[in-house]
């Protein structure tokens, strides 16, 4: 493992999509040197119960490579959760990344695991030898009233079992730089990962930015204002951004870099290629 841990995040096609394309994506990693990859939750569909549990199998069984889970609790009931822990043992994950889910407008609640931390809890109760991975916002969670109580809310979660924390995309470092001072004096004393994203798509990252609390820095804007229009131009200044943002926090001895590869291999490669000496010093 390296002395910063580098790790990706890739998801399973979309329902419209073959399945097969996320195994072009992984073939197209090949060359990138992660300490583990995380799946994404599959869409819940009776076809897809069991995609997450499949990618993740693949991962570690013909890329060698550790293989991270999600796992999401808003709609699931205590049986789900079994039937999902089974398919990934089986798998040979790693770990599960417990998460709460991104609430559907037209799906009721289960109401059995309230929050992530009662996921967390189940999880380290019934699965002993997992690891347990969680979210955490380096912005402020968005249904918390303030940095204070999501800070009190992460603790619970640490408290419940979680082994280590994966971070929110974020664009400023000095915000999540902050936000690492203030888990500490917390008590929160867990590895906690930089989640990083490139920027390809100024549509996409503003849709992901109002969708988690993010902000845009002036720095970013600029870029966006510039090249939104020119895919190939903003991918490329997305590529520096993204590097940039990486070897900062590198030099600044954070715990480890999750990078959300949106499934893009080319843009991933890159970014590695220009920082993977970091993560071996």
């Amino acid at each position: 493992m390296h002395s910063t841990t580098f790790s990706l995040e890739v998801f399973p096609p979309k329902r419209d999509t073959p399945v097969g394309t996320i195994y072009d994506t992984l073939d197209g990693l090949q060359g990138v040197n992660p300490d583990f990859i995380s799946v994404t939750f599959g869409t819940g569909k009776e076809t897809d119960q069991t995609i997450t549990a499949r990618i993740a199998h693949t991962i570690k069984s013909e890329y060698d490579i550790p293989a991270v889970a999600h796992l999401t609790a808003l709609y699931a009931n205590q049986a789900d959760i079994d039937v999902e822990l089974e398919l990934f043992e089986k798998a040979g994950v790693s770990a599960v990344l417990a998460l709460g889910g991104n609430v559907l407008p037209d799906r009721e609640p289960a109401h059995v695991f309230e929050y992530a931390s009662d996921l967390v809890n189940y999880i380290r109760e019934h699965k002993p030898n997992l690891e347990v991975f969680a979210a955490c916002y380096p912005e402020c969670h968005p249904t918390a009233n303030n940095m204070d109580e999501d800070i009190e809310h992460l603790k619970i979660k640490v408290d419940a079992g979680a082994d280590r924390l994966i971070s929110q995309l974020f664009f400023d470092n000095t915000d999540f730089l902050h936000f690492i001072d203030q888990a500490r004096c917390a008590g929160i004393t867990v590895p906690i990962e930089a989640g990083i994203m490139p920027v390809t798509s100024a549509s996409q990252i503003r849709r992901m930015v109002s969708m988690c609390g993010s902000k845009i820095p002036p720095r970013l804007a600029k870029l966006l204002d510039r090249w939104g229009n020119d895919r190939e131009a903003l991918r490329e200044a997305g590529i520096v951004y993204a590097s940039e943002q990486i070897s900062d926090l590198v030099a600044d001895g954070v715990d480890g870099i999750h990078l959300y590869t949106m499934n893009h291999a080319g843009t991933t490669r890159r970014i590695w290629n220009n920082t993977h000496i970091l993560f071996e010093r």
